[in-house]
């Protein structure tokens, strides 16, 4: 058996240098990295940022709109029986949002390119709001109704703006696919990280991978997730609506908790933030460019705006108006950095454990390994008395961020599914291949003792590829959320049909339309 996975894991050897070439672009050509600051950011950096700017300049800043105003379209009563309400999109899409890069994501930004990271992270994320916005409204616009439920999303809304031709859906709908079940190992091996960081501090001791601990939490994984991908779209969205809150109060109460005991530090915090934006240490590297680019993109890598990557779950949902659930991602956005990865910030910096290695190399080592870096900064800022004690719940809230990101995943997947055939024999063949293979898959190369580091590259690439793939579909379709943005303004989010607008929509037509409302 570890056979094969060194032959899986040595097959995929050629996807590390690939993903690294696409994602570097151009900052490894001599000219181009001689440019001060700039040289530093690379191309897909600059798109998503730049088409952020740009989104948000011709929304008339979106992010204006108020919270309270968001919250409120969130709590309304869904009016039908179809599709799910405005707060359980909200939900399903920040169990994708909030996952285990919240916490390894933005401690390594902050490793690498030091506190001033935290910095440009906000900066991206304010920005990332409008292009959030943006696809799922998009996402909304070209929803189309399957039984009691709504299917939408990149493959729907890319057929329309491409000139609706199917053949362009299936083949952005089997890209997604891809992109979704390749990123379920490595959500699975988060997951096996967690639960085994929790027993081992319980135990005092670490357990072989070969263990009955290991296998009865492959187990117990393998059965969850297939009790509740089959159970449909629906049961997602119910249990996401009570996993997601808890991962969030859990983690946010805590977080906050160990802030408030180091209130002392939180000068220093924003202090080391601010001036480490423009003029970071040099055992970070010592340029503005390097905590610029880490912030960029370990921000928006985490609230994934402009992938299209939410698109499903801003599709399935019932709302009056197509823009509703456009400011309800955007939002989504904003919790998943300006909270959560705010949180994880500010736990990293205040403890400063950087400080402590004396060399280079010292510091090096240490920030190897993201999770182990940001369980020492949080045992570091409690006493040692409910030090491990604060650890399993942090290391808890670890693996409930990988879950319902492995929940996210699989349920997206089906959802873009739908564009290729709504039969139940395929959707249960979806489900199937997500639950009973690729989680499988990576419960085995754990229990194996590998983490086939190649393989998860493949997920950085399919990132970066999604991203090629959903931005220029954003551009073309701007026209069309622009008018709708128009209307919603206009009427105060009234009753929105397509053709009045000057294009046609699978549902916003005047029946349904009425039905709505």
């Amino acid at each position: 058996m570890q056979d094969i996975f060194n032959s899986i894991n040595n097959f995929f050897s050629f996807i590390s240098p690939i993903s690294d070439a696409i994602w570097d672009f151009p900052t490894k050509i001599g000219w181009y990295a001689s440019i001060p600051v700039l040289g530093q950011l690379s191309f897909p950096i600059l798109l998503l940022v730049g088409m952020g700017i740009y989104f948000t300049v011709r929304t008339g800043f979106i992010q204006r709109i108020s919270f309270g105003h968001t919250v409120k379209i969130m709590l309304r009563k869904q009016s039908s029986a179809t599709g799910i309400s405005a707060m359980g999109s909200f939900m399903l899409g920040l169990a994708m949002r909030a996952g285990p890069g919240n916490i390894v994501g933005i401690t390594g930004a902050i490793s690498v390119g030091g506190p001033g990271a935290l910095f440009w992270m906000w900066v991206a994320a304010f920005f990332g709001m409008s292009t959030a916005f943006m696809e799922s409204v998009l996402a909304q616009l070209f929803k189309e109704k399957n039984g009691n439920d709504y299917v939408g999303g990149l493959p729907f809304y890319g057929r329309r703006i491409l000139g609706n031709k199917r053949f362009i859906g299936l083949i952005l709908s089997c890209v997604y696919i891809t992109y979704a079940l390749l990123n379920v190992p490595s959500q699975t091996f988060n997951v096996f990280s967690s639960v085994g960081t929790i027993s081992e501090t319980v135990a005092g001791h670490a357990y072989p991978r070969q263990s009955p601990l290991y296998y009865t939490i492959a187990v117990v994984l393998i059965f969850a997730c297939a009790f509740i991908i089959f159970g449909g779209i629906r049961r997602v969205v119910a249990y996401s609506n009570v996993l997601v809150p808890v991962k969030a109060v859990l983690f946010c109460g805590i977080s906050i908790l160990i802030i408030l005991v180091n209130f002392p530090l939180i000068p220093y915090f924003f202090k080391e933030v601010v001036v480490g934006a423009f003029s970071p240490h040099a055992i970070f590297g010592g340029g503005i460019g390097v905590a610029l680019a880490q912030g960029v993109k370990r921000g928006l890598m985490s609230n994934e705006a402009g992938q299209g990557t939410i698109t499903m779950a801003a599709a399935v949902a019932n709302n009056k108006h197509p823009c509703e659930q456009g400011l309800v991602q955007s939002l989504g956005v904003f919790f998943d950095t300006m909270v959560i990865c705010t949180l994880t910030g500010f736990i990293v910096v205040m403890a400063h454990v950087w400080t402590g290695a004396t060399t280079g190399v010292e510091w090096e080592s240490l920030k190897a390994s993201k999770i182990t870096l940001y369980l020492s900064s949080v045992q570091s800022l409690v006493p040692a008395m409910i030090a491990d004690a604060v650890k399993i719940i942090m290391a808890l809230c670890y693996g409930l961020f990988a879950f319902t990101t492995l929940l996210g995943m699989l349920s997206f997947a089906e959802i873009s599914a739908n564009f290729i055939s709504r039969s139940s024999r395929f959707i249960l063949f979806i489900r199937s291949i997500g639950a009973l293979f690729f989680v499988p898959f990576g419960a085995l190369t754990i229990l194996a003792g590998l983490e086939l580091s190649n393989l998860w590259y493949i997920t950085d690439l399919a990132n970066i590829i999604m991203v090629y793939i959903n931005i220029p579909l954003l551009i073309l379709g701007a026209p069309l959320v622009y008018k709708a943005l128009a209307h919603y303004r206009r009427t105060n989010g009234g009753e929105f049909v397509s053709t009045d607008e000057g294009f046609e929509t699978p549902y916003w037509v005047k029946g349904n339309a009425e039905r709505v409302n």
